[in-house]
């Protein structure tokens, strides 16, 4: 077993500048007043400080600051190390030789944010730097993880330049990580919290770029309070994952906690099904990780 601490890495390289605490401070209000300023008029004082709290912006302004200057792995060390999150690994025996970077890591997805932080962080002690995570766009609103994100647009059209980037990043040399439900996990209706169904894209992509896929599975869960709220805005008809903004507040809730991270045996190129069997294959390749 590997045991992982958070401490700074040294791996980061860019030419751009890094974003300040300044171009990342979190401000709800003036959301409101740019996105929706006809709401945001008739909004109580009260309300938008219910807000505030809700989505944890003074904490959030105090993370970003604590990691200003920070970008790409460098950037989830220092939340980690903020948080004071550590994590182990169970099964690093499975990888292929570090030498072999052309892998697609495929995970599940309990926690929403967390999560891919703890994953990014561990495959570039692993691998050194260079992975891609695709990631719903939206979280493109975080600019120090530019430099890993791949944005896959999961409420409108795809565009071609970042179908392109996608296509790039399976093509290369890096490894590519994806949480192949897209959105975090959700408790069924027998309790069980456990992702939705797995996209087949990962597992096209593998073949076509001759990747081997390497399961794995990240134990953790969210709080009650998080499922239930899921729960309910289903049942009231909201398409939207209004929950999402529940998700700062677990991050802050897992605090001084420490996760295993279980990995699976490899699965070559040559054992993945593409065409009408891909979506199966995604499938059981989700099951694999339950199993782990």
């Amino acid at each position: 077993m590997l045991n992982f601490a958070a401490v700074k890495l040294s791996h980061s390289h860019s030419h751009t500048q890094p974003p300040t605490a300044a171009d990342l401070r979190v401000d709800v209000e003036a959301v409101l007043r740019s996105r929706a300023p006809s709401v945001a008029r008739r909004l109580p004082g009260f309300i938008i400080r219910s807000l505030e709290k809700f989505v944890c912006q003074k904490q959030m302004n105090e993370m970003l600051e604590a990691t200003a200057g920070l970008r790409d792995a460098d950037f989830c060390a220092g939340i980690l190390e903020r948080l004071g999150v550590t994590y182990s690994i169970i099964g690093a025996e499975n990888l292929p030789p570090v030498s072999d970077r052309r892998v697609t890591l495929a995970s599940n997805h309990p926690l929403g944010g967390l999560d891919g932080i703890i994953l990014i962080d561990m495959v570039t002690r692993l691998y050194g730097p260079g992975a891609r995570f695709i990631v719903n766009d939206l979280l493109m609103a975080l600019k120090p993880l530019h430099g890993i994100f791949l944005p896959i647009n999961k409420h409108g059209a795809q565009s071609r330049a970042a179908a392109a980037a996608v296509d790039a990043a399976f093509a290369g040399d890096n490894p590519v990580l994806v949480f192949p439900a897209g959105l975090c996990s959700r408790r069924g209706s027998d309790g069980v919290v456990r992702d939705l169904r797995w996209n087949k894209m990962f597992v096209t992509k593998s073949i076509e770029s001759g990747r081997t896929v390497i399961p794995i599975w990240f134990g953790g869960c969210n709080s009650g309070f998080f499922y239930n709220f899921a729960k309910w805005r289903a049942r009231l008809g909201i398409k939207f994952n209004i929950e999402m903004i529940r998700l700062p507040k677990e991050m802050f809730r897992a605090a001084g906690s420490s996760f295993t991270i279980t990995i699976g045996k490899p699965i070559p190129p040559s054992s993945l099904q593409g065409g009408a069997a891909a979506a199966a294959c995604a499938q059981h390749i989700k099951e694999t990780v339950y199993s782990l």
